[in-house]
């Protein structure tokens, strides 16, 4: 297996300076991984036909950043649902089908797993409460941002103590979208057509899904911001789902954010 420098992720500055040294946050590029090939790098989709002990140890090396052995790297089975799991002190490593997690346990980091899909990790550092979630467009419409805040609250969690921030995902200058997909969102709520500018192709809009998803979550009460970086045309530091499909690729990989409330 070919060695790589480990990895390095991206950090967000409202989630550092809101937590201090209590919870360790990453959202982790492709790099410092051991995957060859369309998923090389840090690859961890489990869904992906990567092999599986190079994704295993790409999810190994990210644990290892948290100082966590990979059984405390808690993911779940992504299925783009409004869905969230609580995780606590009897993890026992399964993947239910849904699309965010939260948990008050010291030693165990969420994950979430993207590729242009957006992924939100979220903070209570006073209450010690944490959260990560995947959203896509259907999971931002049908409520993952919002459940995701309601069950750490659940937990302990005070709304207005909640700090979250929007890792890399696919930008409004990347995302064009047909005709159909804007009348879904506009019907939804016509507020939502801001979110749409023309493309220059009849009936087709460049879609602002970043924008949405940070409105609907300051909605709901809490800080939030994003990273504002875009996964598409970085190739070198993101795995991309819509790139991959433009290219005519066979499979792509998926990077991860993750975070954890540190052990005392």
């Amino acid at each position: 297996m070919t060695q790589a420098a480990s990895p390095a992720p991206i950090q967000s500055t409202l989630l550092s300076e809101t937590t201090g040294d209590a919870i360790l946050h990453g959202y982790f590029t492709r790099e410092g991984g051991v995957s060859d090939g369309i998923y090389r790098g840090l690859n961890v989709g489990l869904g992906s036909n990567d092999e599986r002990e190079k994704v295993q140890e790409n999810r190994r090396r990210v644990a290892n950043w948290f100082e966590l052995p990979v059984e405390r790297l808690a993911t779940v089975h992504q299925v783009h649902s409004p869905d969230v799991v609580i995780v606590d002190k009897d993890y026992d490593g399964s993947r239910p089908a849904a699309d965010a997690m939260v948990t008050a346990t010291p030693g165990i980091a969420l994950g979430v797993l993207a590729a242009d899909c957006g992924p939100i990790l979220f903070a209570d550092a006073t209450n010690g409460v944490i959260g990560a979630a995947h959203a896509g467009w259907k999971g931002v419409l049908t409520g993952v941002l919002e459940n995701t805040i309601d069950a750490m609250v659940r937990l302990g969690a005070k709304r207005e103590a909640i700090v979250a921030c929007l890792g890399p995902s696919i930008s409004q200058a990347s995302y064009e979208v047909g005709p159909e997909f804007v009348e879904r969102f506009v019907t939804l709520d016509p507020s939502y057509e801001r979110y749409f500018v023309s493309s220059g192709k009849p009936g087709h809009a460049m879609f602002d899904l970043p924008a949405l998803t940070v409105d609907r979550l300051r909605v709901a009460g809490v800080r939030a911001e994003t990273l504002g970086i875009c996964t598409y045309p970085d190739t070198e530091r993101f795995f991309s789902y819509r790139r991959t499909t433009h290219n005519k690729e066979p499979d792509y990989g998926r990077q991860i954010s993750a975070i954890a409330i540190r052990e005392i």
